[in-house]
């Protein structure tokens, strides 16, 4: 890692030479005209005036769907939950959880999108997301891989100095995976990213070819990335393989566990794979069982390579619509499935089929992972996939996994083809003028990553309130075996005047229980709020919000809003009214609140100074090492304007000036999607 006596922020948003030279590909090919292409910002304005081709990218979809009728009848609007305040006292509580459990799967082949164009231009954006989830979790779990890891190969270099290149030509299955080169320089900018936020990696060994096993991935960031690899997956989705052509007809779960023996003898024999025992697998997505791959003897024989059990689900897929002609059957209107996101059931009728994986995990002293997951694969559905509505039912589905002994799930995160993304760069032509766009969903994680805390402690208990009513779940999260908060979801919109807010109230201990009266004098409440479960861009988490539609810059804006109920201690009873929709996250005591609330969250300036060579600068402590490792010896050619690129110079670290090349020109491209 180099040591730069300073970092510089270039700002790329206004470097409008970029814009001429650079065009949008989906996954059907270009998706933007080639004439709205332009070399200056007024030309820019003029495309985004005539943006009836945006709508046309899936990200930034003008789908506005109606909320779903009230059910008839209605759930109870006022009920009790009565809680006990000792965790010893519980039953049913789930192994202990971290903030971190929700993170991102980030595809592949649009690293150079998302994350940075190399290591020396990272997407501020990205950043401030990042450090926003981290002050809450402490750290952000990201996974670099899915269907494009698999055939993936480390190269020396690329024409144009380029850090990953695509093959779309080559696509090899039916959802158009791209083939993928990239060199070290994307492994450097996941270190850099890690030096400035607190974020670790997950990444994926090519697996398409187990007579030419490609190991660089792993050799290369173990010097590189050190500590901040988490562990390494092997087979994305193998029981895929066949349908993709990726193996032959008939490949199944004893092929697998014969294919993953020849990778961990390949690891075993590499003296440049000095870390053992970090595996992910098998990660299955539903043709297998987790179980059926288990019977072949997998966790017995590979018991000290894997550190982790993993599966991938999509609860439905927008197949059909994304890919015409294929054979996905009929086309699914989200008006149609958007009710299906929006309820209790949704969350419980997923996790349900890895509940027994769990406890062999847990027996087996493994972490248990849902590597991979969404609203729907293909990209989800307009409408329903970037709606309020996804992000209660991120907030429910997160916090049913981590209460049915998950230990971590992964939000996937695609390119402009697809509309469930938690964040989303804006088109390359209207970079200079428009900034990035939150997926509701993204509000989610900062949700969990606020009710699980920074303990690692935290244990969940899904409450059944209201009489198991699926528009109104309940969470209690007990940490330190004590009672700290509540999470209550209200899945309802309320329409033609008909109320649809409710009451709980809440008793800590008391009456019949066994303890004694535990019902705090007050407790604060933060909600999580939008006009309907339908909108995309009025959303607000305790009054703050990252904007609408290109207006986010990844830092939380407004005033934070932290409301305080007055509770009667007489009657040991608090009550919280829950606003439709919406959620409330409920701190039962003061240290509760303390433990999660974020300090001043680190960003990263995106203010311009001048046009061509906008610069900020910051403390450059925060690059000084990553995991103790130098970058003395690294060489870098120049990515300055007008810079020779021929060949790379070794730089003394003390003189280094590492630019970070703020993203905003970045040129999008569509992920190859599940």
């Amino acid at each position: 890692m180099l040591k730069p006596s300073f970092l510089i922020l270039s700002l790329a948003s206004l470097c409008t030479h970029v814009l001429a030279s650079v065009t949008i590909y989906g996954q059907q090919g270009i998706t933007m005209p080639s004439g709205i292409a332009s070399t200056d910002a007024a030309s820019a304005t003029s495309a985004a005036s005539d943006s009836s081709w945006i709508s046309n990218l899936a990200a930034y979809n003008n789908v506005t769907l109606q909320a779903p009728a009230l059910p008839d009848p209605m759930p109870s609007l006022s009920f009790g939950i009565q809680l006990l305040n000792n965790a010893q006292d519980v039953t049913g509580l789930s192994v202990p959880q971290k903030g971190s459990f929700m993170g991102f799967s980030i595809e592949m082949s649009v690293v150079d999108q998302v994350i940075g164009k190399n290591a020396s231009f990272l997407q501020v954006p990205f950043l401030n997301l990042l450090a926003a989830l981290a002050d809450r979790a402490g750290i952000v779990t990201i996974r670099v891989g899915g269907n494009t890891q698999e055939t993936a190969s480390l190269v020396s270099s690329l024409p144009n100095n380029a850090m990953i290149a695509k093959d779309k030509q080559d696509s090899s299955n039916p959802t158009e995976t791209p083939v993928l080169d990239f060199t070290a320089e994307m492994l450097y900018l996941l270190s850099n990213v890690s030096s400035l936020v607190n974020a670790r990696w997950y990444l994926g060994i090519p697996f398409n070819d187990t007579s030419n096993l490609r190991l660089q991935i792993a050799e290369a960031a173990e010097s590189i990335l050190g500590d901040n690899v988490i562990g390494f997956q092997v087979g994305n989705e193998p029981d895929l393989y066949a349908d993709h052509g990726h193996r032959p007809t008939g490949y199944d779960q004893q092929d697998y566990f014969n294919d993953f023996g020849i990778m961990v003898q390949a690891i075993q024999n590499d003296p440049n794979i000095p870390t053992r025992g970090n595996l992910v697998a098998p990660s299955v997505q539903g043709t297998w069982s987790l179980e059926s791959v288990l019977d072949t003897g997998f966790l017995t024989n590979y018991t000290d390579d894997v550190s982790i059990l993993s599966v991938e689900h999509y609860p439905d897929q927008n197949c059909a619509a994304a890919f015409p002609g294929g054979d996905f059957g009929p086309v699914i209107n989200p008006q149609d499935v958007f009710q299906d996101y929006l309820n209790h059931t949704s969350g419980q009728s997923i996790v349900a089929p890895y509940i027994n994986g769990a406890s062999i995990a847990q027996s087996a002293g493994k972490q248990y992972m849902m590597f991979e997951t969404n609203t729907a694969s293909c990209g989800g559905f307009p409408g329903v996939s970037d709606s309020f509505g996804s992000a209660l039912w991120g907030v429910d589905y997160g916090l049913q996994m981590a209460y049915s002994n998950f230990t971590g799930a992964l939000l996937h995160v695609g390119g402009q083809d697809d509309s469930y993304n938690p964040f989303n760069p804006p088109p390359t032509n209207l970079s200079s003028i428009d900034q990035w766009t939150v997926g509701p969903i993204f509000y989610s994680t900062l949700v969990i990553a606020e009710a699980l805390g920074k303990t690692n402690t935290s244990r969940v208990l899904d409450l059944q309130a209201n009489d198991g009513s699926m528009f109104t779940p309940a969470y209690a999260i007990y940490e330190n075996d004590a009672l700290a908060r509540l999470v209550l979801i209200n899945f309802m919109t309320e329409q033609n005047g008909q109320t649809a807010s409710y009451t709980a109230t809440i008793s800590v201990g008391g009456g019949q229980t066994g303890e004694a009266n535990g019902t705090p004098s007050q407790v604060k409440v933060k909600y999580l709020q939008a006009p309907s479960v339908a909108e995309k861009d009025a959303i607000t988490w305790a009054n703050q919000t990252f904007g609408g539609r290109f207006q986010c810059d990844g830092r939380l804006h407004g005033t934070e809003v932290i409301q305080t109920v007055n509770c009667d201690t007489n009657a040991n009873t608090c009550q919280i009214t829950v606003p439709a929709p919406g959620v409330a996250l409920v701190y039962l005591s003061s240290d509760a609140q303390a433990a999660v609330d974020p300090s001043t969250t680190q960003t990263f300036a995106t203010t311009a100074l001048t046009k061509t060579a906008n610069t900020v600068t910051i403390d450059p402590s925060v690059l000084a090492t990553s995991n103790g490792q130098s970058g003395a010896d690294r060489q870098l050619s120049s990515t300055s304007k007008g810079s020779s690129s021929a060949g790379r110079t070794a730089v003394a670290p003390g003189l280094t000036l590492l630019a970070m090349i703020l993203a905003g020109a970045s040129v999008i491209a569509a992920a190859a999607r599940r």
